[in-house]
């Protein structure tokens, strides 16, 4: 493993420290510092991810469409027939930005970021049918270098996460190092070949997979016949800014206010 080359000074923050925790359980929070993820069961009642895939959906549905008029279905990591990523819906819809707000979600950021916490990125992934596609190893904060390094993933199943279909497997203990240098392979941004300690993360939907930014995790294929549908919700200390990774002096705040907008504020929920 190699360090990207901004990541010159990283200390993990712990969270064990914060006995002020009030949504997670100390196991969870010691997993979490440990190992870089948590998982948290029935966070979500059925009603709310019902109503939150059928509003992301139709966007899916023209993500696909667009994909399937580009050379080989395919554009940059999505493919029409594999997976796509459906970015930025809560600059577009309101129920995925009233979602982002769930006293689930806050409650997760609370015990982990802070008082003070913003969105920064969201996205829907569905990976298609497709019995060969593994999505690799990968750091978040691989993909746009975010300072603090250390920010929160909450990746949500909207159907159940299955070893079947292509659940979250993470490396336990490498977020502690902080970000990795990531080379461009044919299915994305790679930080590791492989990881011999791998953890699946099967995920009944209507739960959260809680990641570190900085936990490097991957995908499997799905073997079944059947979509498996995520969707994907960052969140950073308000004041994070991104680094462009060709200009060092290039620093870019993460406060877009369609999509970056305030959720926690001295650990009140922002309407």
């Amino acid at each position: 493993m190699k360090l990207h080359p901004f990541n010159e000074s990283f200390a993990w923050r712990s969270t064990q420290a914060n006995n002020g925790h009030t949504f997670l359980s100390a196991a969870q929070i010691e997993q979490f510092d440990r190992d870089g993820y948590c998982l948290v069961e029935n966070a979500f009642s059925s009603e709310t991810l019902a109503t939150l895939t059928a509003a992301i959906d139709p966007h899916e549905q023209q993500g696909t469409d667009f994909l399937r008029t580009q050379p080989d279905e395919s554009f940059f990591i999505a493919q029409a027939d594999a997976i796509t990523f459906t970015v930025h819906l809560v600059a577009r819809n309101e129920v995925c930005r009233q979602f982002t707000r769930h006293d689930s979600l806050l409650g997760v950021t609370g015990d982990l970021i802070g008082d003070n916490v913003s969105m920064y990125w969201d996205q829907a992934v569905y990976k298609k049918p497709e019995p060969n596609r593994d999505f690799p190893w990968h750091q978040d904060n691989g993909y746009a270098y975010v300072e603090p390094q250390q920010y929160l993933t909450c990746w949500v199943p909207l159907t159940d996460a299955t070893l079947d279909n292509g659940c979250p497997w993470v490396a336990p203990g490498v977020h502690r190092v902080g970000t990795l240098e990531h080379t461009v392979g044919p299915f994305g941004l790679t930080c590791l070949d492989s990881f011999d300690d791998a953890i699946p993360v099967e995920a009944p939907a209507g739960s959260i997979v809680v990641f570190s930014s900085l936990t490097p995790h991957r995908t499997g294929p799905n073997r079944t016949d059947q979509v498996r549908k995520s969707y994907i919700v960052q969140y950073a200390p308000t004041g994070s800014i991104i680094r462009n990774s060709a200009d060092p002096s290039d620093r870019t705040a993460a406060s877009d206010p369609k999509r970056q907008y305030e959720v926690l504020r001295h650990g009140i929920a922002v309407a």
